[in-house]
């Protein structure tokens, strides 16, 4: 039986629980119960691994690969990885500068506990992911949040950065492609904003580059590749989006050997290293031919278009036009503070558990994201599952719009 005098770590009782998680769970709760919700608030491709990747971790496991290795990840895989940087991105790091976790995710984590000193401020760009602010709580840290508008497609400007940074500010988080907006930064955007970190030696960058590999139209840059910036950015990137491996618990983390060491210290007394059999699948997804990885970018373009231009139909309905990742997130403002019936909407909350609870279709309310007049839609899903929830979505919004 609990005592009643337990009190748990004050960081942790101040994060809040992942929205998207809270989301897919009610979802599922509704399908238990016969209601047909379709599901567009995961973030994950709806492809299967490539079957490269499979048939390496089969092989693992035939030839007993299945004991732990070593604690920042197996040789073999930190050199492919240091290859792809290389080839990619034209940054050059050693073996020793990686440190391969289970998921991105953590890694973004042990980069934020390595650097992020009690009272340090953290510049996060709103809309953010989720768990951003939650992971800077954790740390002890504070979060800055630099919000930016869907009239300027959800990019902050150089102006606005040189503005937040403080004395206190230890980390900015960088996120192109953007999740929860898909947005891009353009080169010269990037340019900008490396030239007033420049000024500001004592800000590190932590660069999210789990959707690397799934752009449109708007190149990709790293921002380790920017002069004089890789030594101050922990460059954080993964398998899971780009490869569809999900489920396979893979990313890894690039920087200044003190940091990578610091990090691994953490790793190396919670978790220890990633799963040996997904290492080795790892390797497999780094060296096959990358035309598999682009099929999968070019059916997302196809999701995009179409339910980007289905959904530009609705009246009061503004959403930019993404240039990476799998999400739309349109601004929702002109469909909160109504009423439907019995149901009050005053948030974007209320607005996606509306659309859920009435139209069937689940999505995540930009309330979680730091961006309460937005809503993130996923395209990670059949384009049969799109166009029902496509005219699902649409019928829920005139029906607000008429009532």
């Amino acid at each position: 039986m609990m005592t009643a005098h337990l009190s748990l770590n004050p960081n942790v009782a101040r994060m809040r629980p992942s929205a998207t998680l809270a989301i897919t769970a009610r979802a599922a709760e509704l399908r238990r119960k016969g209601i047909p919700v379709i599901g567009l608030s995961a973030g994950e491709p709806d492809f299967d691994t490539p079957e490269p990747i499979c048939n390496a971790a089969i092989a693992a496991i035939k030839e007993g690969f299945t004991h732990y290795t070593a604690n920042a990840g197996i040789l073999e895989l930190r050199e492919g990885i240091c290859r792809a940087l290389e080839a990619d991105h034209g940054v050059s790091y050693t073996p020793d500068q990686i440190l391969c976790s289970s998921g991105a995710k953590q890694s973004v984590a042990l980069a934020v506990m390595a650097l992020c000193r009690p009272g340090d401020e953290v510049i996060v760009p709103a809309p953010y992911w989720v768990s951003y602010p939650e992971m800077v709580t954790l740390a002890g840290g504070t979060t800055r949040v630099l919000p930016t508008t869907v009239e300027a497609n959800y990019r902050f400007t150089a102006e606005a950065l040189d503005a937040a940074i403080t004395p206190k500010t230890r980390l900015l988080v960088l996120c192109s492609p953007s999740n929860p907006t898909g947005a891009v930064y353009e080169p010269q955007e990037l340019d900008e904003i490396a030239a007033v970190l420049r000024k500001h030696d004592h800000v590190f960058v932590l660069s999210d580059e789990i959707y690397q590999h799934i752009v449109y139209d708007t190149p990709f840059t790293s921002f380790a590749s920017l002069p004089g910036l890789k030594e101050r950015t922990i460059l954080v990137n993964g398998f899971s989006k780009g490869y569809a491996m999900t489920g396979w618990r893979l990313g890894f983390m690039a920087a200044e050997l003190p940091i990578t060491k610091a990090a691994a210290k953490i790793q190396g007394q919670t978790t220890s290293a990633p799963c040996s059999i997904t290492q080795r699948a790892g390797v497999a997804a780094l060296a096959m031919d990358r035309s598999i990885v682009q099929e999968m970018v070019d059916a997302f373009r196809e999701r995009r278009d179409f339910l980007h231009a289905k959904l530009s139909t609705v009246a009061g309905l503004t959403c930019p036009l993404p240039e990476g990742a799998f999400y739309l997130f349109p601004d929702v403002s002109r469909f909160l503070g109504t009423r439907i019936g019995d149901r009050s909407i005053e948030t974007s909350s209320d607005l996606c558990l509306y659309l859920m609870e009435e139209h069937h279709v689940a999505l995540v309310p930009g309330d979680a994201f730091g961006a309460p007049n937005g809503m993130r839609i996923s395209y990670a899903a059949s384009t049969d599952d799109l166009r029902v929830a496509a005219d699902r979505i649409a019928n829920g919004l005139a029906a607000i719009a008429d009532a």
